[in-house]
């Protein structure tokens, strides 16, 4: 996996932008949110990233923020909810806004986004509900400030949902685990032993 990339920007056309790493151009699919924020091409930026490996090739997404890296992946879980439409609900809404449109159960809102029908805007609101709001208890359950991108305690949750725990069942296994534990690999093995003996 590639978490990140830090270059220079060679190229920017949208949604397309091209990172110069090292001198290897990375090709990098971005949301219009992440687009607004970058530097003149070539300044260097960072970016974090999501590798979707498909059967006809391997597509590289690169975001400007934790948050909406973590909403792009959340989206890719819901049935019918693709890549293109995961970077068009980015593009068209913010974060706290999308988060805003589930607790509000807005589909007013959302189904102004491109791509989006009222069916659709509302099986978004019904299985990100669930999900947004163990996230969020998952988070405040850390020892370390909830809103540092890339702590320990979320990224073994992070881990924990990839093993194809639900996020219920995540937060949960977390909160058994000792509040001394400071690295993720130590957090990951105390939470996959606690599963174990329940």
């Amino acid at each position: 996996m590639i978490g990140f990339l830090r270059g220079r920007l060679a190229a920017k056309h949208p949604p397309m932008l091209v990172l110069d790493v090292g001198g290897v151009g990375y090709e990098v699919e971005a949301p219009m949110s992440t687009f607004y924020d970058l530097p003149a091409v070539g300044d260097k930026v960072t970016l974090l990233t999501h590798l979707l490996v498909r059967e006809d090739a391997h597509v590289l997404y690169g975001f400007g923020s934790e948050a909406e890296r973590r909403l792009f992946r959340n989206l890719l879980r819901i049935s019918g909810i693709g890549a293109k439409m995961a970077l068009g609900i980015l593009s068209g809404i913010s974060v706290d806004g999308f988060s805003r449109c589930v607790r509000t159960e807005d589909t007013a809102t959302l189904v102004k986004v491109p791509g989006i029908g009222k069916k659709t805007a509302e099986r978004l609101i019904v299985e990100m509900r669930d999900r947004l709001e163990k996230e969020q208890a998952g988070l405040a359950a850390g020892p370390v400030d909830a809103g540092t991108p890339g702590s320990a305690r979320d990224e073994a949750f992070d881990a924990l949902v990839a093993l194809g725990y639900k996020a219920a069942e995540a937060t949960r296994l977390l909160k058994s685990v000792s509040k001394e534990s400071d690295t993720t690999e130590e957090i990951i093995r105390q939470a996959l032993q606690g599963a174990v003996k329940q």
